[in-house]
């Protein structure tokens, strides 16, 4: 998709098609905060697209190479893009966090198959925990304690998301579920809908719902750096969005009956459990080094 001819679409209305969970929870935010995450969100979702909908892989790196070299000089021909360097000049984001955004995403320009925890670990980082740490800064956190916080809520997202689209995820020739669970289970045995091959997720699923609990767990730790009403707004979009875990799970952790979601009336439910949810509560819980031991000598990893 070239987006170099087009007027910027309004960035809340990108969200609201694309992100329904994210501009479900955005109405908790206050005006500026919704505007300045929906256009994170546009861009992020703009880089996605260019290696989602490539039609052919040597013009999709062309362009993501044209892109990386227009944040590298602050300056792009495309209005999408030049309105995220003005947003990342806005609010200082840090270079080498948006790197690793885009090598995230440029990773499934190829055939895709993660090998072992870390690589799994190190993927979601890349795709998501990056996000959190730049929705840190639009969000205006100035505690740094919150940097590794927001990097596990990312992560705990994107396994939920891995999950919930592994048959999808396979027929697009990718395998997010590490080869070390599944063995010889290749995408091909992944994508299949018989019985057999719904068998081989289950476990799996599983696994991954589980290791995302762990990663939530460490995201809500760190709410409470965070700007009161952001905050909620933030811990809703996060229970949601865990949500479609517990729809997986009373599925019998089947992927395959269909896409999970959590419809309107379920949101508003968990919207309300987590809108109640006071984070400062208790006494902060710091964040365990042993959560990021994958993550060794990426920006913002805690490191023991």
């Amino acid at each position: 998709m070239s987006y170099k001819a087009k007027s910027i679409e309004p960035a809340v209305s990108v969200l609201a098609h694309h992100g329904k969970s994210f501009r479900f929870a955005g109405r908790f935010l206050d005006k500026r905060h919704l505007e300045d995450c929906a256009r994170l969100y546009r861009f992020c979702r703009f880089v996605d697209d260019l290696v989602d909908e490539a039609s052919d892989v040597d013009a999709a790196q062309a362009e993501l190479d044209q892109l990386k070299n227009n944040l590298e000089v602050g300056f792009s021909e495309t209005p999408l893009v030049q309105d995220f360097i003005d947003l990342a000049t806005q609010y200082q984001m840090r270079s080498n966090v948006i790197s690793e955004l885009i090598r995230g995403i440029e990773s499934d320009l190829q055939p895709f198959h993660i090998s072992n925890d870390t690589e799994l670990l190190r993927y979601c980082y890349r795709v998501a925990g990056t996000v959190g740490l730049l929705m840190c800064d639009v969000l205006d956190v100035c505690d740094p304690r919150a940097k590794t916080h927001a990097i596990d809520l990312g992560i705990g997202m994107q396994l939920t998301n891995i999950a919930r689209d592994i048959k999808e995820d396979a027929e697009m020739g990718r395998c997010y579920v590490p080869l070390e669970w599944v063995g010889e289970a290749l995408p091909k045995g992944l994508s299949n809908s018989s019985m057999l091959g719904r068998e081989l997720p289950i476990e799996s699923v599983q696994r991954l719902l589980s290791l995302s609990k762990l990663f939530y767990e460490s995201g809500r730790a760190g709410l409470r750096f965070l700007p009161r009403r952001a905050r909620r707004g933030i811990n809703v979009a996060a229970s949601v969005y865990e949500e479609i875990g517990v729809v997986i799970a009373k599925r019998g952790f089947d992927v395959y009956s269909g896409r999970a979601y959590v419809g309107l009336p379920r949101k508003i439910r968990v919207a309300v459990g987590a809108f109640l949810f006071n984070p400062c509560g208790g006494p902060y819980a710091p964040h365990q080094p042993e959560l990021h031991a994958h993550l060794k000598g990426l920006p913002y990893a805690h490191e023991s």
